[in-house]
């Protein structure tokens, strides 16, 4: 049984990115793809381009706030046979820095959007998934959900957060017909990473990858845990289990323990600006600050 051709499939954040590509790729195999951002903007631009390539809508949409999230749902499953058939949870931020420097602005937002968000979209498709006994929800986590870094306390802690609750879900809902993946991407060549300057040890992945996992765990739904590269789930979890004087030691050796505290501030500045309010539809672009 193919899992994606002429299904209903819907990804928050994907405007650009990684949900933009992760889109592309669906649409590839024949999915019914509905996209949802902040960013209305721009969601028009990836939507104009997205339906070249064949079933492609697209809506604004505040994770943070539950009832765009459910307004949203419910223009997909217009768009589609009446119901969701898969969920995929991309939408996120990643506000960076000394832990002390972090405004409660960016701290709020990050809890907001990585992880309310989340849970809020699964509390919303989860019950029609159940009822029909068939659906899947695919949450895109980060290797930063296993290892956490200086420079990322947030961040990290939204994404464990994220991994912790699609285990429990995942193994909540499996007798009930519904499968729940989480991806846990490395350092991806996106807006995210922008300004740091990442090692040899640290080479970025691309959106493509990405899109190629969630691909993978759609076509095999009994996957819980995906990480982009396979491989670094083993490295995250061997390092979970290290004394903390060998953790620093490693982190140190491959550059973790620098990278998301010295960067290029101004090379970083405009998604910074938007990772800390990314709250609420931004009809309009935004003003340029005067120089």
């Amino acid at each position: 049984m193919d899992n994606i051709r002429g299904k209903t499939i819907v990804i928050t954040g994907a405007a650009r990115g990684i949900g933009y590509a992760t889109a592309k790729a669906l649409l590839a195999r024949g999915a019914r793809v509905v996209i949802g951002d902040r960013d209305v903007a721009v969601l028009d631009k990836a939507v104009t381009e997205l339906a070249r390539g064949g079933q492609a809508t697209g809506y604004p949409l505040d994770v943070t706030d539950a009832e765009s999230f459910a307004m949203f749902l419910d223009k997909a499953r217009a768009d589609g046979a009446g119901h969701i058939d898969v969920l995929i949870n991309n939408a996120g931020v990643m506000p960076v820095g000394p832990f002390l420097e972090q405004s409660d602005q960016a701290i709020r937002t990050s809890v907001e959007v990585n992880f309310y968000g989340v849970l809020t979209g699964c509390r919303l498709v989860l019950p029609e998934m159940v009822k029909r006994h068939s659906g899947h929800i695919v949450n895109i986590s980060s290797l930063a959900g296993m290892v956490a870094v200086p420079g990322q306390v947030v961040y990290a802690g939204t994404k464990f957060a994220v991994v912790g609750l699609s285990t429990a879900m995942a193994d909540e809902f499996a007798p009930q017909g519904v499968a729940v993946s989480v991806v846990l991407p490395t350092f991806t060549n996106t807006e995210l990473i922008s300004g740091t300057a990442t090692s040899s040890a640290q080479k970025p992945v691309q959106p493509e990858d990405i899109a190629a996992g969630v691909v993978k765990v759609l076509d095999k739904p009994a996957i819980t845990h995906l990480s982009v590269p396979g491989p670094l789930r083993a490295v995250g979890a061997i390092t979970q289990l290290l004394p903390p004087r060998a953790r620093r030691w490693l982190s140190h050796k491959m550059g973790n323990d620098t990278v998301f505290l010295t960067f290029d501030a101004n090379a970083r500045a405009d998604y910074e600006r938007r990772a800390q309010s990314a709250v609420g539809v931004l009809e309009t672009a935004p003003e340029q600050p005067s120089s």
